[in-house]
């Protein structure tokens, strides 16, 4: 079998921020997969399940109510790896395009005080595992460290 692209991605060099992973046709519109890295892989521990699930549930949340780009999101979720997450959106678009849509959503995380949008048994299928305190962390961490100093070694994924 062939190597899917995000394998070939060398994630050695790879450092924190926001990557185009992959542009797909649907229905003759062009959807961009964004990779948005919140951990160097295989060098900093990765983000604990609780604070990424709460991530997951607060970033999708605000990102489908985002008055600018709620009918371009198609999908937020976590990366198997829990080194970040995947954004898709409608749209040929450029990982600089989001850098402000991103700051905005990892700002409402780092802030969010309050129950956590879907965390009950009938709305989540791990209610439980959630870390509100941990994922307000990581978000704060995230916009101070890389998305508030951002630079093209952030934006481009290395070459091999």
């Amino acid at each position: 079998m062939d190597k899917i692209p995000s394998f070939t991605i060398d994630h050695e060099r790879l450092l924190r921020g926001i990557y185009v992973s992959r542009k797909d046709t649907v229905g003759g519109e062009t959807v961009t997969t964004f990779d948005i890295r919140m951990k160097e892989p295989n060098r900093e521990p990765a983000l604990h399940p609780g604070a990424i699930h709460t991530i997951e549930h607060l970033a999708a949340t605000y990102l489908r109510n985002d008055a600018e780009w709620r009918d371009r999101v198609i999908y937020w979720g976590p990366m198997g790896c829990l080194t970040g997450c995947y954004l898709i959106l409608r749209g040929d678009l450029k990982s600089s395009d989001i850098v402000a849509l991103m700051k905005r959503t990892f700002e409402f995380v780092a802030q969010y005080e309050g129950e956590i949008p879907g965390a009950a048994p009938q709305d989540c299928g791990n209610y439980l595992l959630h870390d509100l305190p941990m994922a307000r962390w990581e978000s704060r961490k995230y916009v101070d460290e890389v998305l508030d100093h951002i630079t093209d070694r952030n934006l481009n994924y290395p070459t091999r």
